[in-house]
């Protein structure tokens, strides 16, 4: 049953599947049925239902229930316009730059405000040197306004998605040459090296990296979440965010 546990840990294969599970009994009624006499986006609103449903039934999370109840009617709207294929193509292309593995990771871009600067400043030491890692760096901004106002931390980033890697990357080449940022996967990246971690990513990976965070990060160091708790752990502090976005800051301290 391994391939079983392997499907339920990737949402995007679970979408997949409903999709194609939820197309065969519209295309039954479709040859049953066929006096209904439908029209494409109705069959195609009936499948997003259908899709929705089972969604539903599996609790998948709120986001994805809307996808698949839109996704068919959507794609119908899009091919009555009769666009060239090419143009699908480009789009994926510029979507994948942009977010990258964002169906495997369950991570999408965010961007961290300035007051996320001004509250970290906060919790970071002021008397020591001190390391601190940006997990999902994106295009770099939150590492380059903390390297100008606390000078004695040495910042580093990692970033997944090809294009916030570049604009990261060129950005701190200008700006703040002494940030090492890299391109890869922080799931690989050892968190013993560091004294603050710091993740602004989804829901979804935040048990997993909670435990990553216990295994690898030496005592006394600093695991910070923005907006996401670790389910079933109290955070040590909690800074709410002044940027009208209701975000916090959650601390745990290992």
């Amino acid at each position: 049953m391994c391939w079983l546990r392997s499907i339920s840990r990737s949402p995007a294969l679970v979408a997949l599947l409903i999709q194609v599970f939820s197309f065969v009994p519209i295309l039954l009624l479709n040859i049953v049925f066929s006096e209904l006499k439908l029209s494409m986006f109705g069959w195609a609103m009936l499948q997003g239902v259908v899709a929705a449903s089972l969604s539903f039934r599996l609790n998948m999370a709120t986001w994805w229930i809307v996808i698949h109840l839109l996704f068919m009617p959507i794609v119908t709207v899009t091919l009555a316009f009769s666009l060239p294929p090419f143009w699908f193509f480009i789009g994926f292309l510029f979507l994948l730059l942009i977010y990258g593995k964002v169906y495997q990771t369950q991570v999408p871009l965010y961007l961290s405000s300035q007051e996320v600067t001004k509250a970290l400043t906060s919790l970071l030491p002021n008397q020591r040197d001190f390391s601190f890692i940006d997990l999902g760096c994106g295009c770099g901004g939150l590492l380059k306004n903390l390297s100008q106002v606390q000078s004695n931390g040495s910042y580093y980033g990692i970033e997944a998605a090809p294009l916030p890697y570049l604009v990261s990357k060129l950005r701190n080449i200008v700006f703040a040459p002494s940030i090492q940022i890299k391109w890869g996967d922080f799931w690989k990246d050892d968190l013993a090296h560091y004294d603050v971690v710091y993740a602004y990513l989804s829901p979804a990976p935040m048990e997993l990296l909670w435990q990553k965070a216990c295994q690898e990060m030496q005592p006394g160091s600093m695991f910070i979440s923005n907006s996401f708790i670790i389910p079933g752990v109290l955070p040590e502090k909690r800074l709410e965010l002044e940027n009208g976005s209701g975000s916090t800051l959650y601390m745990w301290r290992i």
